[in-house]
């Protein structure tokens, strides 16, 4: 289906030049002089590879259309992820690439979400949240205001987010998997 690339966005599936991309950021930049154009940042489906792509905002690409299946996360088996379609019970092996950066969020028996474009995966949606315990957390320094310094934490998944000076290690927090960001204290 053709579209302007004007109405391109994050998560969309394109064709171009033969090959299938996954649009991963867009931005509409407008110069001093001249039309304004789309840049985007978008990675191959069979390679991974990343790369950026500038459109003038009429100009049309071929979107294609994406279909949503539910699955529950099994297992990881080398560089694919084992998923289990929840009403057939079959597993489902996908690239682990597909989740890019928020592959250390995946937990056992999380819900996820497959994009497929004629029956092939090309996205993994996880959950918006999810709930992690602090296993290293900077000590409070005396004197800072709380209005707006938070310090480094590291997470039980390894990666590395900021908290508020009252989160201490051991804790459990609600996480954003998009950008790892802190959401607040888990209440559970």
């Amino acid at each position: 289906m053709k579209q302007q690339a004007n109405l391109i966005r994050a998560g969309q599936v394109i064709e171009h030049d033969g090959r299938r991309w996954t649009v991963l950021k867009q931005q509409i930049i407008s110069p001093g002089k001249g039309g304004a154009f789309i840049q985007v940042d978008m990675r191959d489906l069979k390679t991974g590879n990343k790369t950026n792509e500038r459109w003038r905002t009429a100009d049309t690409v071929e979107r294609l259309l994406t279909e949503e299946k539910d699955a529950t996360y099994s297992y990881t088996e080398g560089d694919n992820i084992v998923l289990m379609d929840p009403e057939t019970f079959e597993q489902i092996h996908i690239p682990l690439a597909l989740l890019g950066d928020q592959a250390p969020f995946l937990q056992d028996n999380m819900a996820l979400t497959i994009d497929l474009v004629e029956g092939d995966p090309v996205a993994v949606h996880l959950p918006q949240t999810v709930v992690l315990e602090i296993v290293e957390a900077d000590p409070v320094v005396k004197g800072q205001t709380a209005a707006s310094s938070y310090k480094p934490a590291r997470l039980s998944n390894g990666v590395k987010t900021s908290v508020p000076p009252f989160i201490e290690t051991g804790e459990k927090v609600v996480v954003r998997t998009e950008d790892a960001s802190y959401v607040e204290r888990f209440k559970g």
